[in-house]
């Protein structure tokens, strides 16, 4: 069952994630504290994701290969290697 306070604390972390949406979990507790409303960021996290509420942000793009950059093909991929230095020994 969800308690008073509890239920209160979900709508004040709702109302704060909608008016500033890029607000995560610290944030959001450090607004409220400058608000007088004393919350732990763990509980304020937890609670957003009770709510299903995530944050809007940029994901990193370290991952993504450049577009210009060539692909290499890999000759060893269909290759079974089972002897001590076969692949140098192979002529490639």
């Amino acid at each position: 069952m969800i308690g008073a306070a509890m239920l209160s604390m979900m709508k004040e972390i709702d109302r704060v994630f909608t008016k500033y949406p890029f607000f995560g979990s610290r944030q959001i507790a450090a607004y409220l504290r400058r608000a007088g409303i004393v919350i732990d960021r763990h509980r304020v996290r937890r609670l957003m994701a009770k709510v299903g509420l995530a944050v809007i942000y940029t994901r990193s793009k370290t991952s993504k290969p450049h577009p210009l950059h060539p692909v290499y093909l890999y000759p060893l991929r269909k290759m079974v290697i089972d002897r001590t230095n076969e692949v140098l020994l192979s002529g490639m």
